[in-house]
């Protein structure tokens, strides 16, 4: 029933029964990697046989990103024990993230330089973004508990970045970084201006958090144009800059719509769980859009 119900899990039937196909061997060989890379004291398929078939594994983690369901709800539906629908997400979880975004049946994204390629293949302009998830407040007495503090919002946070093309399909979406990060130092770290300065000749739209890239890229980075009179601009400077000023805005509002897509998925509107798990969560959940 669950398969069947796509408010459920957020995707339909056909789709699950793409991801079995696809993940299900991947899980399997991990699985026996696993076992037979230790010393044991009994045969390799010995023992308690696993309590959760690998499409109740996948179902579980599907529900658990698209609603946030915690584990203990999870584990009554599915009638396990709490810890075997941890382990189940926990195992199903990474083999999302590593899927990639799909452009088409055909052709998958898993990086920043593979975006910036399709983007110059396709002669598509990219818009680029960050996106914060709130997070619980990091136990007192670590030290890097004021990193997680995000200095526009206030709150404790992680940030990624969003590569979107100019339609707003999701092309990429980065590891996570503490929300004090800034949205330009985060996409230096990627390598972006790297990429743009040795790649194709590729136009990125992006706010005005990363007003400096474009001097660094050779323009390749368009952002908001910078304000000349700082006070007392005359009329005519104030509607030349307003309308350029929407003009961008309407042209890179497409990524704010591919974020708001990722954040229907209750996984990434607020995270209750363990940061360490947050980039394979931001990922695996831009692979299924």
């Amino acid at each position: 029933m669950i398969i069947s119900k796509r408010r459920i899990t957020g995707l339909t039937a056909d789709v699950i029964a793409e991801l079995v196909a696809e993940i299900g061997p991947l899980w399997h060989e991990r699985q026996q990697a696993r076992l037979v890379s230790r010393q044991r004291k009994r045969a390799v398929g010995a023992g308690a046989k696993h309590q959760l078939v690998f499409v109740d594994r996948l179902l579980a983690t599907l529900v658990h990103l698209r609603h946030g369901t915690i584990n203990d709800v999870l584990a009554c539906c599915f009638g396990v024990d709490r810890s075997t629908i941890t382990r189940a997400v926990g195992e199903v979880r990474p083999l999302l993230a590593e899927r990639g975004c799909t452009v088409s049946p055909d052709v998958r994204l898993r990086s920043l330089a593979e975006a910036v390629d399709h983007l110059g293949a396709t002669g598509k302009t990219g818009i680029i973004d960050g996106t914060e998830i709130r997070i619980r407040r990091p136990a007192q007495g670590r030290e890097d508990r004021d990193t997680f503090i995000s200095g526009k919002n206030k709150h404790n946070a992680v940030t990624s970045m969003a590569v979107t093309d100019e339609d707003g399909r999701a092309l990429f979406c980065s590891p996570t970084k503490p929300g004090s990060c800034a949205d330009i130092t985060h996409a230096r770290q990627l390598g972006l201006v790297k990429l743009l300065a040795d790649g194709p000749a590729v136009q990125i739209l992006a706010d005005a958090g990363y007003q400096g890239l474009g001097a660094q890229t050779g323009g390749r980075v368009v952002t908001p144009p910078h304000r000349t009179f700082k006070k007392n601009a005359p009329d005519w400077y104030e509607e030349i800059y307003e309308r350029q000023r929407k003009a961008h805005s309407s042209r890179r509002i497409r990524v704010e719509h591919g974020i708001a897509h990722l954040k229907n998925w209750r996984a990434l509107a607020r995270h209750l769980g363990r940061r360490e798990h947050k980039s394979d969560t931001v990922q695996a959940i831009a692979g299924l859009l």
